[in-house]
């Protein structure tokens, strides 16, 4: 075979990536833009779909120029999305008509109110698997519809799709061929029956959404289409297709129950394998689609935190208080303690196991001796305290106990925050050699789906891990703090009235 690597796309909340793996399963050069984010009012999040575009076709045509490969070496695509951000557009012009609207977004927690005054959260969990709130699609699409229709009311709606990011990217790819989803994506939309892995007519009526302007739902590895000839100068198939975390677990190779994993990225995700049937939790976690095969379906339970990597950008950008997330490390190191100061990352309310859509982040326990190392360690501190609170709620759901956590993402090279985890869960944490697990994933997938790859098994055990880390001399005073950390939420929570 003269194909000789696979490409993943990984189009994140912060930035997009494109990584060219070879057949070893290593990463041969990669590029990176990081994504503008929009801020119109409190509490709202939007990206520019068209910057998504722009920047993805960017970065395959940077990796495929510093490497000097022919296009037509390339295998197979795999793309994994941020999941629940969401756009229109309209198919005859691919203009979009609104600014996504991103997973973060806390625009409609009122809607998600008044469904549930009426009754419809307990309906919505039992046909979907997930938690009435405003991180989802649906209510997002809900105020899409309506702001066109209010704003833009010439739009012919026999020309209007919708999507989330790694519909709108696909279509893209395939010069507007294909207009598809795949099932781990779709299941995040909260318009999905999880037990027919279709559409639920039922809930695009209760959100105000036509049918026909949904995507179709394959499975994840499956042939989605090819590249336009004019996109990347090759015909290329674009065979898997990942909601972010589901690529990351897929990557850990948990694909069994009692295996699970942590992405620390924009949000942290701890995914758990549950097999071939839906488990739902009894924990406020998420049930939902790990990925799919054209002969299977697996399935996961979720703990979704909304703001972790998050915070330290904000810490950077917002209050300038560091200059690089790879600051907050030495800082945290060079105190003891957060000298009584506790952080509460409620910047986008708070996610599991509290789905409270109207908590807001706050530092607690401040005092004058309070400097800059200090917070940036109560935050680095509440990342982690974050992570043991789904963990807690996993051995819950479980017969087993939580004996290892596989992690992953940009934040996990922070050694003082992997140690913290470490002592906060008293367990160990396993970090591998390539954090980018997101985009392993996906290629892994579509280098399977193509026969690229044969072995799904080889290519896990091909990973290699960076370090182990126990739990340490900082271990009990981690664990009893821990409590006071939960004070704080609970101050925090129900903020908003």
């Amino acid at each position: 075979m003269s194909d000789q690597y696979v490409l993943a796309l990984d189009l994140g909340t912060t930035g997009n990536r494109a990584i060219l793996f070879n057949r070893q399963g290593n990463i041969v050069d990669q590029a990176y833009q990081e994504l503008t984010q929009y801020y119109p009012q409190p509490g709202w999040l939007e990206h520019d779909a068209r910057e998504i575009w722009r920047d993805t076709l960017s970065c395959i045509k940077q990796v495929i120029a510093k490497t000097k490969i022919n296009p037509h070496d390339i295998a197979a695509i795999g793309l994994t999305v941020q999941r629940e951000t969401c756009l229109l557009w309209d198919k005859t012009t691919g203009e979009p008509l609104h600014k996504a609207i991103v997973w973060q977004d806390r625009r409609t927690a009122n809607i998600c109110n008044d469904l549930r005054q009426q009754e419809q959260a307990e309906v919505i969990q039992q046909k979907t698997g997930l938690v009435l709130d405003a991180y989802f699609s649906a209510t997002k699409l809900q105020w899409l519809i309506n702001w066109v229709k209010q704003n833009k009311p010439e739009t012919n709606w026999d020309n209007v799709i919708a999507g989330t990011v790694d519909t709108w990217a696909l279509w893209n790819l395939t010069g507007g061929k294909v207009h598809a989803t795949d099932i781990s994506n779709a299941s995040r939309t909260m318009l999905m029956n999880l037990d027919t892995g279709d559409w639920d007519e039922s809930l695009l009526d209760l959100f105000g959404i036509p049918a026909h302007v949904m995507p179709k739902i394959q499975p994840s590895m499956s042939l989605f289409g090819s590249t336009a000839a004019n996109v990347i100068g090759s015909e290329i198939p674009i065979s898997a297709l990942f909601g972010d975390q589901q690529a990351a677990l897929f990557a850990h190779g948990c694909d069994r129950p009692g295996l699970l994993k942590c992405t620390y990225g924009t949000g942290c995700f701890l995914v758990a394998q549950t097999g071939t049937k839906v488990t739902h939790s009894q924990q406020q976690l998420l049930s939902t689609v790990a990925w799919s095969t054209p002969e299977q379906i697996n399935y996961a339970l979720e703990g979704a935190i909304f703001t972790t990597g998050a915070s330290i950008q904000w810490l950077r950008d917002g209050l300038k208080l560091i200059s690089s997330a790879a600051e907050t490390e030495a800082l945290a190191k060079s105190v003891s303690s957060t000298n009584g100061a506790y952080f509460v990352p409620a910047l986008s309310g708070l996610g599991a196991p509290h789905w409270d859509m109207n908590a807001r982040g706050a530092f607690l326990g401040l005092t004058a001796g309070v400097k800059r190392e200090h917070i940036a360690r109560a935050v680095l501190e509440a990342i982690a305290y974050q992570v043991k609170e789904v963990v807690e709620a996993v051995n819950k759901d479980s017969e087993q106990p939580v004996s290892l956590l596989k992690v992953d993402g940009g934040a996990t090279q922070n050694n003082f925050l992997m140690q913290f985890q470490a002592d906060a869960l008293g367990i160990e944490i396993e970090r591998p050699v390539i954090l980018d697990a997101t985009a392993q994933g996906a290629a892994f997938g579509a280098g399977l789906t193509v026969s690229f790859w044969d072995n799904y098994q080889d290519l896990v055990a091909s990973r290699g891990v960076d370090r182990i880390f126990s739990p340490g001399e900082g271990a009990s005073s981690a664990q009893s703090n821990y409590a006071t950390w939960k004070r704080a939420v609970a101050r925090a929570k129900n903020w908003i009235e």
